[in-house]
């Protein structure tokens, strides 16, 4: 471990509660005995969807086993998708169906996939939710210049089915985006956007009370029964019964619904920021001031903070939770082989947070049984995703949609023996960094 890339006053927490009271204020409700729609999971999911639903004149109850949004929705790096993270997930559809089939497939999948941006910011601006957020979009570093003929071979349908107003910048053009030669060029998508997490997930609490909901942290769902009425939820404050629940739990799913939890691989993702930077200094990283991104298998994704000061690194430096002590100086080892320069910057703040990949690469919503919903899957890209889908199983409770997305009612795959308990990873992970490394090397 080198101790040394941590600051004196290293906080291992997100850099994002400095600007919130994390636990600290949360509303002082209590638990009713009966809701028309409880919401288990105090995140963008469901809290997006007791917007929507309020919005109809449906007063939600959301639980929260942790304080309100301790979980991703303040732990990610900010970045707001405008769609084009479902590439994966595309794959499954080739060579099954006819030409004609897979444009219907691409524009479907990808076209509501895109509708996560849109509804961040008609959201952002009609609750007046001050939390930073820009439009800035996105450079995706190449890895080897295989991976940049890669992603040019994907520029035509990115811009025709997601609307991504993506081109690619070649290797001798890249520090107009970055100040590295760290990559082979790569691809900009100029329609996504970047936020504030704990001031998102803030703004979407207090528009969820405006329009009626009832939002208890540290209220863990314990079970769950089907009666006449609907269900019924033992909590740890005691029982509630509702018409209709909403499972909103993503990297967080666990025995509440074990048919969901094996569905889901849970992945942890680790991120630091790091002490101010000299404004110069500061200000030649990203020229245009993206999210920047990259092609490896071991992911990173990086910014600067919102007040441009600081620089914050995630990336997938182990996929399962590991104590900052390890994490921090495997992610600052990654930030200076982008970023020599900023040798001798030391990291404030160390956290983790679990994002959920389906076996598919898709977002998925739906309902399990009769009267109990889901959404999750958000498979790297949860800030736009998980919000959008939220927002559309609130639509879906009220009746007041024309049209599902393509994501409501898809099979949710998973595999024989496949528990919840993501014991693969560890390996999952060593293979990754090595198909990189043969990569890095062949190039």
């Amino acid at each position: 471990m080198d101790s040394s890339v941590f600051h004196p006053d290293f906080k291992a927490k997100p850099f994002w509660w400095d600007a919130i009271a994390m636990g600290e204020d949360d509303p002082p409700a209590e638990l009713p005995p009966r809701a028309d729609v409880v919401i288990v999971g105090g995140g963008l999911t469901g809290l997006n969807c007791a917007i929507e639903l309020g919005r109809g004149g449906t007063k939600a109850v959301v639980l929260d086993a942790e304080p309100l949004g301790f979980g991703a929705s303040t732990r990610n790096g900010g970045g707001v998708s405008g769609g084009n993270n479902v590439g994966k997930g595309l794959s499954g559809a080739k060579g099954r169906q006819s030409p004609e089939e897979m444009r219907d497939w691409l524009r479907a999948i990808m076209g509501d996939a895109s509708e996560g941006l849109a509804h961040i910011e008609a959201l952002v601006q009609r609750e007046n939710i001050q939390c930073f957020y820009e439009r800035t979009g996105r450079f995706v570093g190449a890895w080897t210049p295989k991976h940049y003929d890669g992603m040019a071979a994907k520029i035509d349908t990115l811009n025709e089915f997601a609307g991504a107003e993506a081109s690619m910048l070649p290797r001798e053009r890249q520090r107009e985006e970055i100040a590295s030669d760290y990559y082979y060029g790569g691809m900009l998508v100029n329609r996504t956007g970047k936020i504030h997490p704990g001031l998102y997930h803030r703004g979407l609490m207090q528009a969820a009370q405006r329009y009626g909901a009832t939002l208890l942290g540290r209220t863990k769902a314990g079970s769950l029964t089907r009666i006449a009425t609907g269900w019924r939820v033992e909590t740890s404050r005691g029982p509630i019964e509702a018409g209709e629940v909403v499972i909103a739990t993503n990297g967080y799913t666990g025995s509440l619904t074990p048919d969901l939890r094996r569905r889901l691989i849970p992945v942890a993702s680790h991120i630091i920021a790091t002490e101010e930077l000299d404004p110069e200094l500061a200000r030649s990283l990203i020229p245009n001031q993206r999210t920047l991104a990259d092609s490896r298998r071991i992911l990173t994704y990086y910014r600067m903070s919102h007040d441009n000061k600081r620089v914050v690194f995630g990336g997938r430096a182990r996929f399962t939770q590991v104590t900052p002590e390890v994490s921090a100086p495997i992610l600052h080892s990654m930030m200076l082989a982008r970023w020599p320069q900023l040798k001798g910057m030391r990291v404030t703040h160390a956290w983790t947070g679990n994002v959920a990949f389906a076996f598919d690469y898709l977002p998925h919503m739906g309902v399990t049984q009769k009267g109990l919903h889901y959404a999750m899957g958000c498979n790297g890209a949860g800030v736009a995703m998980l919000s959008y889908l939220g927002a559309e199983v609130g639509k879906k409770l009220l009746g007041k949609t024309n049209k599902l997305p393509v994501f409501d009612g898809r099979d949710f795959p998973t595999r024989a023996f496949y528990t919840g308990n993501p014991w693969m990873l560890p390996m999952v992970g060593s293979w990754y960094r090595f198909r990189d490394w043969l990569d890095r090397k062949a190039a």
